[in-house]
């Protein structure tokens, strides 16, 4: 079987070999892939491509892109979100929490994960994946392939359909065997089919698991007579389910996330490794924002990347657009702007230089969020996860020079999806919280 190599978010790799003890967040690699990462890391510099690794002073580190990345050689790397180290939580809970985030992005909301929690447990993030592609093609082949009428143009030994009678001039003039006809096949070469054998051949390249590559192998001789698809937007485009086709949507899903989700990183010559990475801070903001509505009193209604407000006006045009992550607004009237940031704060570092890890860039930014969407009263906040070193919200913070406005930092618990709120807590321009 492959090799694995499960990190966690900023964690540093160094060749072998590495004397005396590794810190907990520095990991050990082969030269081979060490070389490879460090290659990865330069290619990705000022690049389109996620800039999933870079380089640093001890060696190569992962930076906030979590998911997968299969190496070449078999390696397959994983990448859990930092939280699951702060929080002392086994890798299987990692997973399970980044399996939980993912179901809240736009474009993964409407997958299912039938049993991904259960296989969080004893398998790698893209392996999961793989797996609950393939159970929804399962569903799909025991209701038999759908198959429609196609439109074909052939020579044919017999004639059926309608005789070409130009094309059967110009080709069988001197052959009486062959019928240059137009006909309706019935054939399982749809865009469906096409697109889930495409995924299919996709998987079987990618996965490592023994078991996902034998049912990946069982699949795809279903498809035997199914065309892979040489253009999958185009099919996707040209998709049509009917009621009888109810497996299918499940399966064309999950079929898209394969198709346009596993791509290669930057390739190094050859060496191009498939991959499956998010932005942890994406994926933090989506989480925050798909639960916290759910929190929110009947009457207040939240925005997600407002963007209502500039920094400046110059010669009548509005420069510097100020996009706040979520806004609570009540009957038409903003009343409060947060932004979510996915870092680890330390509550215990009050009055120390580090104060809280926090960052004075972020309280410039939400001075300028409460001064133009607030008008420089009311409450602006500032959303942090959850971890046993910041589990309560901070002290309240003033702004001097704009009374009025106050500045909140408060922690969401990923474990029960919701904000933790400061105790007396009232929703700004409501009846209370």
């Amino acid at each position: 079987m492959a090799a694995s190599l499960t990190l966690h978010e900023y964690d540093v790799l160094v060749p072998a070999p590495l004397l005396g003890p590794a810190p907990s967040n520095v990991r050990v690699v082969s030269p081979e892939l060490y070389a490879w990462l460090e290659a990865q890391s330069i290619a990705l510099v000022g690049g389109k491509q996620m800039p999933w690794v870079r380089r640093s002073r001890r060696g190569v580190q992962v930076t906030s892109y979590v998911g997968v990345v299969a190496a070449p050689g078999g390696t397959l790397i994983e990448i859990l979100p930092k939280v699951g180290r702060a929080r002392a939580a086994g890798t299987g809970q990692a997973r399970a929490l980044l399996l939980k985030m993912l179901r809240c992005q736009p474009h993964i909301s409407r997958l299912r994960f039938s049993s991904a929690q259960l296989a969080a447990d004893r398998m790698p993030m893209l392996e999961v994946f793989i797996g609950e592609f393939l159970r929804a093609v399962v569903a799909v082949t025991r209701g038999g392939l759908r198959s429609t009428y196609q439109p074909r143009e052939d020579d044919l030994p017999t004639l059926r359909g309608k005789l070409l009678v130009s094309q059967q001039l110009r080709r069988n003039l001197t052959r009486a065997d062959r019928f240059h006809t137009a006909h309706d096949e019935f054939s399982a070469d749809r865009p469906e089919n096409r697109l889930i054998h495409a995924a299919l051949r996709k998987v079987l390249g990618v996965s490592r698991d023994a078991d996902h590559q034998r049912l990946a192998r069982e699949l795809a001789f279903a498809f035997t007579d199914v065309p892979v698809s040489q253009d999958p937007e185009n099919d996707f485009h040209r998709v049509q389910l009917d009621r009888n086709m109810r497996s299918y949507r499940d399966a064309l899903d999950w079929a898209g996330m394969v198709l346009r989700d596993f791509t290669p990183t930057s390739a190094i010559g050859d060496q191009q490794a498939p991959s499956l990475l998010f932005p942890m801070e994406k994926l933090f903001e989506a989480y925050v924002a798909h639960h916290l509505h759910k929190q929110l009193p009947g009457h207040f209604r939240l925005h997600a990347q407002a963007k209502r407000h500039h920094l400046v006006r110059h010669e009548g045009a509005h420069w510097f657009q100020l996009r706040p992550d979520l806004v609570v607004s009540r009957q038409g009237t903003d009343v409060l702007v947060m932004d979510t940031k996915w870092k680890l704060l330390d509550s215990t570092e009050e009055g120390g230089p580090r104060r809280y890890d926090l960052s004075q860039g972020d309280f410039y930014q939400l001075h300028a969020y409460g001064r133009s969407y607030l008008g420089g009263q009311g409450a602006v906040v500032l959303i942090y996860p959850r971890t046993d070193h910041f589990d309560q919200p901070l002290p309240v913070f003033d702004f001097p020079s704009s009374e009025g406005l106050q500045l909140w930092v408060l922690p969401f618990c990923l474990e029960r999806s919701e904000l933790v709120l400061p105790e007396g807590w009232a929703w700004p321009g409501g009846d209370g919280g």
